[in-house]
Parts: structure tokens; sequence; C-alpha cells
């Protein structure tokens, strides 16, 4: 019997591990299966897609020399790559396709330095542990994702949005956040080359399908002290007028605001002290100094503070409303309903407040709104949302989602698993499939994740 193409893959594999015997392998198959995962789970549909999706093996380089040899020798074999930081993605971007090899980035976790407000690291760092480096020298990170704990800086990069931080600097992908990355090739003689500005940004949300990124240099924000507080209404119009006028107030110093509109607060067991059953809340990250303002702002519109802390101190007793934020919120409610999943949507900056609204009249509570003020693109203040609906099918998310559209809203699909459906809504733009053919030209890192790249007849050398 003729072998298969898994088993050359698999063969493949032996072999390199054979010739790099020194390097921390994986192939304990509960460990392997556990390393090609992420939260993908959250989709009742990527969970479907993704069943049995695994890797033939993993490995996890301790630095770049390491790296070099096992992305060579996969480049020499046609072996299928697919990279993963801390595994916090939602999309399974770290689940393999075809199989292949899992690189585990992250000991590759060397912090650089940091200077004049920016800071270089190697993208398998923790965000947290480059915020502590950054801090200490007076500088903080424009923005992080509430996964900040384990979430890797070459995770959010390869495929974030943006986060805690976004309502002042807007997304990751805004201009002057990412300076440049260092990012090597996969090739028999592998290089690394230097990415800056428009450049670097290529590789930016594209899932680690077209270079591997080994460090990141990013644009920091002063460090400050914030406080975090919780703001709750009986009416819905007050709490988001709030949420509005806070976001917009010049004067008032803040770093993330999060509305969970009624009935999302019954979700969150947690902080049930200070969400009144029934009412409506944001959740703020301010400075110390906007907290008065804050509190006068919200009784004015007939709301009430019912908690406040240190985010410092918050966190380090893992308290911090921070981690209920973003799509922490979809974790703490599916943890008490499962039958709960989640679309990602983006008002129209000057529209939000009428768009929001009138989600709100075509739905009622079959779609629950969780929404994140942020600064667009081109700086202006808007609200993003991850509303909250009960699975029925994926024809049933697909008409949601069409209504949206119908609306004149953005809607960034999280229940698929290539690129261009998700994030792009189309077609990659050429030149991020240009910046592939150079770092990638065998097109082995995380095959079938780029659809253009397949579309154009490039041929997945390793994916069989």
């Amino acid at each position: 019997m003729s072998d298969t193409p898994s088993t050359h893959r698999q063969a493949a594999l032996r072999e390199i591990q054979q010739a790099l015997p020194a390097l921390a392998w994986t192939s304990e198959p509960a460990r392997v299966a556990r390393l090609s995962q992420d939260f993908s789970w959250f989709s009742p549909v990527l969970k479907g897609v993704l069943e049995g999706k695994v890797a033939d093996a993993a490995v996890r380089p301790r630095d770049e020399a390491e790296l070099r040899e096992v992305v060579a020798a996969c480049a020499r074999q046609n072996v299928p790559i697919t990279l993963r930081g801390g595994g916090t993605g939602n999309y399974g971007q770290a689940t393999p396709l075809h199989g292949g090899l899992v690189i585990d980035m992250s000991d590759l976790k060397r912090f650089a330095w940091v200077r004049d407000g920016v800071g270089r690291a190697q993208s398998g760092i923790r965000m947290s542990e480059f915020d502590q480096h950054t801090r200490a020298a007076g500088w903080e990170l424009r923005c992080m994702p509430s996964t900040f704990r384990i979430a890797s800086l070459g995770g959010l990069f390869a495929g974030g949005f943006g986060g805690i931080g976004s309502i002042n600097y807007g997304p990751l992908g805004a201009a002057g956040t990412i300076l440049g990355v260092s990012a090597m090739t996969v090739e028999p003689e592998p290089r690394i080359i230097e990415l800056r500005g428009a450049e670097a940004l290529m590789q930016h949300h594209a899932w680690g399908t077209n270079g591997i990124v080994l460090e990141i240099e990013l644009a920091l924000a002063p460090a400050a002290d914030w406080s975090e507080a919780i703001y709750t209404f009986t009416r819905e119009a007050d709490c988001m007028a709030f949420a509005n006028q806070l976001a917009l107030a010049p004067g008032l110093a803040k770093k993330n605001i999060c509305v969970w509109l009624d009935p999302i607060p019954r979700y969150l067991t947690r902080l049930a002290e200070h969400l009144p059953a029934g009412q409506h809340a944001v959740a703020a990250v301010l400075a110390p100094s906007s907290l008065e303002a804050a509190r006068a702002l919200a009784e004015s519109l007939g709301g009430k503070q019912t908690y406040e802390d240190n985010t410092e101190e918050a966190t380090r007793q893992n308290r911090t409303v921070l981690e209920y934020t973003w799509n922490h919120t979809t974790l703490h409610v599916l943890k008490e309903d499962k039958g709960i999943t989640y679309l990602q949507v983006s008002f129209t900056a000057g529209q939000h407040l009428e768009q929001v609204a009138q989600v709100r009249q075509a739905f009622g509570d079959d779609v629950m709104l969780h929404l994140e003020f942020i600064r667009s693109m081109d700086g202006q203040t808007t609200c993003t949302a991850l509303p909250l609906l009960r699975y029925q099918s994926e024809a049933h998310l697909n008409e949601v989602i069409r209504r949206f559209r119908e609306m004149g809203i953005r809607v960034n699909n999280p229940h698929v698993n290539v690129v261009e459906d998700g994030k792009f809504g189309g077609a990659v733009p050429p030149e991020v499939l240009a910046l592939k053919r150079r770092f990638d030209p065998r097109g082995l890192l995380n095959p079938g994740k780029l659809k253009s790249w397949v579309q154009a007849g490039v041929e997945m050398a390793g994916a069989q």
C-alpha cells in the first residue's frame, strides 16, 4: 500500500525530530491537541468546523537559533507550520487545518528595550510582562486585550484588534502604534527581515500566514495611575448618554469605557453586589482626578456609582473590571449559559447612538448588547459591540448579520476561520499577498487560512 500524504508528512516530522533532538518537542497526543486549539469554542460553528484538527507534533524553541533550525527543516521537508502565542484567540487562528507542526513561541519572550516612548520585545512575551517593563521606565501600553495576563504580544499583533486603551489611541493597526517588526522567512535558509511602518502593518491581523514575527516595536503612552468604577442606570438611554459623554469629555482622562445593557449584568455574577437587578451599567477605567466629575455626570443623568477601586491593586488581587470587558464579557456569560454565542460589530461614528437604539428596537433582548467605546481609525469617537445571542443555527447567525449590515452597521464575522471572511470581508489587499510570497513562498504558514492565496492558484506545498 502506498503512503498517504499525511504519512509522508509525519515521516518528515520524525526525521526533523531525529535531526534536532535537543529541541523541546511534544508528541504526546493530548498535549499536542491542546496546543492546537485556542478559544474558538466561543463559536459553536467553529467548534464543529475545527473538531479533530490537530498538529502532528509541537515544539517550543528556546531562542531564535532553535527557531531558525526547525523552520529551515520544515521548509526543506514541506511541513506545514502553525504559530502559537498564548492561545487566547477566538477564530481558530492557532488550529492547524492540515496537520504539521505547531511552534509554541512562548519562550521567545525577551524584552529588548524601552526609550523615548517606544518599546520593543520578542513576540512571545506576555502583554502584562511587557507592560511591567515599560511602566518601570514611565510608559505603558497604548492598548491591550482583556486577556493581558496570558495573551502574547505576537498573538495580539497577528490576530487582535485593540482593546483596553483604544478609547484614546484607536485600534492596534492605527498608524503610529506599530512602528516595526522583525520577521523570519520560511525557506531552507531562513532570513530575518526588518519591516517598518506601513510595511510592518501588512503582517498585522494576518493570523501568522505571511511571516514569523520575532520582535515587535510599539509606540507607548505615558504611564498613569488608574482607578475603575461602575455606574448603573434605570433607563437605557441615560446609560448610553453617560457612556458617550464620558467618552467625548476632553478633560476626563480615561482608559476604557464598557457598557453592559440589561440583561447582560445578570450574567456577571461575581459583580452582582455592584449591579442592581434590571439595570444597565457602565464600567470605566479613569484617572483618579476624573472620578468626581464622572460621578457628577452619572448622577445628572439619573445614574449611581456603585463601585470604585484602584486598578493596579484590583489587578493584583484578580478582581479588576478590566477582566469583564471586551471578549471577557463573552467568557463570563458563557460560564453561566453555554447556549450563548456572539458577534463583532462596529458602529458608524456620529451615528452610533442611533444605530444602537435601532438594534435594540429591531431585536430586543434576543440580541444583548455589550459595547466598548473607542476612537476609530480616523480618530472619531464611536463604539464597537460584542453582541450576545442564543445560538440557533449558522443560518440564523447569518440572518442576524445580514440585518445588521442592512442597518449600515459593520460586522466582522467571528464564526469563520479564514482571514478574508472575518476582518477583511473579501480579498486581502494585494500587498499582503505579495508579502506572503516574500516570507512564505511555499505556503507553509497556517495553510488554509488565507483564501486569497489559494484562489491565486499558489500551491500549498506542505498542506497535503
